[in-house]
């Protein structure tokens, strides 16, 4: 089976939307991704790169452009749970130790899907401390827990080294994608992720690096 790691950090709506489309990728060739949680704000700081909402300011016409592609992409997809969280920026650092610690805890596929949820289709400032655990109780986790673990060095370390590894290997936004050493950049290369899982998986090779 071929494996793709999928860098994302819950502050882009882009990790949001391809997250939605990985399910069908995943039907369709069988391939598994991986989920790496990174935190976005440490790649830019990293790379020297900067947020979309920052690059693109002030341009005219590029900022018109990316949401039509975006609009494109939730049609073709089908994709009608997406807002653009009037709340942006949003500091995913609580989310994204939070997404260690539900790895530890063994509750890690439904806490991607909250989280996301409560950034891109329900919009909330996840920031906010009382916010963030509001929903966390309100999807059935131990919010007591998670703010346990989010404040140990163990679950802090874990984010870093996730962080600086991607980086290592060319990471400088998320998504990114690896089959392999390939690495691809933004929701729309899944298209080539998926040509490529189907050639490597044709020579019956297995594309997991970690």
């Amino acid at each position: 089976m071929v494996t793709v790691e999928f860098h994302f950090d819950f502050g882009s709506p882009n990790a949001y939307l391809s997250h939605l489309v990985i399910p069908e990728i995943e039907k369709r060739t069988g391939a598994k991704f991986e989920y790496v949680p990174i935190l976005l704000g440490g790649v830019f700081k990293m790379t020297n790169n900067r947020s979309p909402a920052e690059t693109l300011r002030g341009i005219r016409n590029k900022p018109e452009y990316e949401r039509l592609e975006t609009q494109r992409f939730l049609r073709r997809h089908e994709i009608t749970r997406y807002k653009v969280n009037p709340l942006f920026p949003v500091n995913t650092l609580m989310m994204m130790r939070g997404a260690i610690a539900a790895r530890l805890l063994g509750v890690f596929e439904r806490y991607v899907d909250e989280m996301f949820r409560n950034m891109w289709a329900e919009p909330k400032k996840m920031d906010d401390s009382a916010i963030y655990r509001t929903a966390l109780t309100d999807a059935g986790f131990d919010a007591k827990r998670f703010f346990e673990l989010i404040e140990t060095r163990e679950i802090k370390d874990e984010l870093i080294r996730n962080t600086e590894r991607s980086v290592e290997r060319g990471t400088f936004g998320a998504p990114t994608f690896y089959v392999g050493d390939e690495i691809f950049f933004g929701k729309d290369r899944l298209r080539e992720v998926e040509e490529l899982i189907g050639v490597v998986g044709a020579r019956g090779q297995s594309c997991r690096t970690i």
